[in-house]
């Protein structure tokens, strides 16, 4: 009876183990868990992303109000809300083989960006991104620097998803060129550099308009129409940032001649400065687009003529038809 009870016995056990065993390996990831696990999956929400790469560094912080960029600019939230929807849906699409990871990462000298994702002050995920030019291999990501790589991809969004781990503080910033209230603007000076008669300035003093060509007071314009040129500079934006383009890319540009200027300057003696140039895209004038830049920056951006078609008047806008 005994050597039968221990039998039995020895039995039970071996099978609670390889059942114990079995549910391990169910709820294992294939690749190992430390390694492969990327997605975030907060008790709450996130609350604070970190973005480093070299010497750029990018916190994005939730706080009452909202989103802020490096703990005091207000962040686009739109990019905000994307990069969330990433840290939580993404997974593994595939392996990426030593031979890929050396062609694409480590022979082209790419730093990746580290990502450090909080909830409250809780640490709940650190990884590396690996940012390429192809869309391909755009998501090739690590847990750490020492771990296997992966191609990391969102299910049902077949983008790049690399590029939300921006570690530019430009790219977090609301795309906005004026948001200036009629009441803050002293000046404003508009340069048509095509059909130089057709500029103008407005100036206000003392809750008064004053239109000119540049060089002369004018009369008989309508102050009405004045007044709404003066409030479309509320809110004006430009489409997006040209990261993308090269620094000889960026000395052509700068070497044509601007098709538009535009200078407001605001009641505390801010100055913004517009410059507008042609934008061509594969040899062709792009009928929808143009280059723009201001001085506080040495960025181009991409603007529509939907966007800025209203700042766009000629002088004899001003007038009774």
């Amino acid at each position: 009876m005994n050597k039968i009870f221990i039998r039995n016995l020895i039995l039970a056990l071996i099978l609670i183990l390889l059942m114990v065993l079995i549910l391990l390996i169910r709820g294992r990831s294939p690749f190992g868990k430390r390694q492969s696990s990327f997605a975030v999956v907060p008790t709450g929400q996130i609350t604070r992303i970190e973005l480093m790469q070299d010497s750029e560094t990018v916190t994005l912080v939730l706080e009452e109000d909202g989103w802020r960029v490096n703990g005091s600019k207000e962040a686009r939230k739109s990019n905000v809300m994307f990069l969330i929807r990433i840290l939580k849906e993404m997974k593994i699409k595939s392996t990426v083989s030593p031979e890929l990871f050396d062609n694409e990462i480590i022979s082209k000298g790419i730093e990746p960006v580290r990502v450090r994702v909080f909830e409250n002050w809780r640490l709940l995920k650190t990884f590396y991104v690996y940012i390429t030019g192809s869309n391909i291999y755009g998501n090739i990501m690590k847990r750490n620097q020492r771990t296997r790589p992966f191609i990391v991809h969102v299910p049902g969004f077949e983008e790049d998803i690399g590029s939300a781990f921006n570690p530019a503080e430009l790219y977090w910033l609301p795309n906005i060129i004026f948001n200036v209230l009629p009441s803050e603007i002293t000046s404003v000076t508009f340069e048509n550099i095509a059909e130089p008669s057709s500029s103008f300035n407005i100036s206000c003093s003392g809750g008064k308009y004053r239109l000119s060509d540049l060089q002369n007071n004018l009369s008989g314009w309508d102050s009405s129409r004045v007044r709404r040129y003066i409030s479309y500079f509320t809110l004006v934006p430009f489409e997006s940032w040209a990261f993308e383009m090269s620094e000889p890319e960026k000395k052509k540009v700068e070497a044509e001649i601007p098709v538009f200027r535009i200078t407001v300057i605001m009641s505390d003696g801010k100055e913004v400065k517009l410059t507008l140039w042609e934008r061509y895209f594969e040899g062709n004038k792009d009928t929808d687009r143009l280059w723009g830049k201001t001085e506080e920056r040495d960025e181009y951006f991409v603007v529509r003529y939907f966007d800025v078609d209203p700042l766009l008047k000629k002088i004899d806008y001003f007038f009774p038809d």
